[in-house]
């Protein structure tokens, strides 16, 4: 992980300094584009392991970048920035397809924290150690990180995966949204949750027709029910 390079993707020239400062102390390679189409031309170029994406951009913004790439079947993990505490910013970056998100103004060690957890999931592969686990008509297999259905593949990105396998090892128990992201995610909670609920839903959808389902405790969070 220290020595990826990671394309930063803003147009503060402060954002842009300090976050280098920080993923570089970190031992990143960083590199910086200030709008939407620099950013689609740099990740084709660069080919970099991580995304930081401010959502507000001049020529394109960060939605519709995002909205490319995955068009493209790019999984280029993607940490999206965005100026407004809104949650409708948040929910549409990641129903794009976005990775995760951060609010500014941020806590630059925080960013760091999140660039290296994103990574270290996508780099995670095969847990050869584990065996393929079998729920009503659910088979999700930690070894080659692929889950069916009544016997048919289900598309799950590398997010949604460790969350439902979080779910399946711990299922029928009631994990609250910040131990989703500790467990799933791999870090600390931070304060921001909708992220879980967003992913929840995608998996909800990807799980439709299974006698599988995740419940909501309302008021606590959420848990994997046949």
């Amino acid at each position: 992980m220290p020595g990826e390079l990671i394309l930063l993707v803003d147009d503060e020239p402060n954002i842009i300094q300090l976050a280098r400062l920080y993923l570089e102390k970190e031992s990143f390679q960083v590199k910086f584009v200030s709008d939407g189409r620099a950013a689609l031309q740099a990740i084709e170029r660069e080919r970099p392991a991580l995304v930081v994406l401010d959502l507000m951009l001049p020529e394109i913004d960060g939605w519709e970048v995002c909205r490319r790439l995955r068009a493209q079947g790019n999984n280029i993990p993607i940490l999206m920035l965005t100026a407004r505490d809104e949650d409708v910013d948040k929910i549409v970056g990641l129903e794009l397809g976005a990775d995760d998100y951060l609010t500014k103004p941020f806590n630059p060690r925080e960013l760091a924290a999140r660039v290296k957890a994103i990574l270290r999931r996508s780099a995670s592969g095969a847990r050869p150690e584990k065996t393929p686990i079998y729920i009503g008509d659910l088979m999700i297999d930690p070894a080659s990180r692929e889950a069916t259905v009544k016997g048919k593949p289900i598309d799950l990105r590398t997010q949604e995966f460790d969350l439902l396998l979080t779910l399946v090892e711990h299922r029928g128990m009631v994990l609250t949204r910040e131990k989703l992201l500790e467990k799933a995610w791999g870090y600390e909670y931070y304060g921001g949750t909708r992220t879980v609920d967003v992913h929840v839903g995608h998996l909800r959808r990807k799980l439709s027709g299974s006698d599988v389902h995740i419940e909501t405790v309302t008021g606590v969070g959420y848990k994997l029910v046949v």
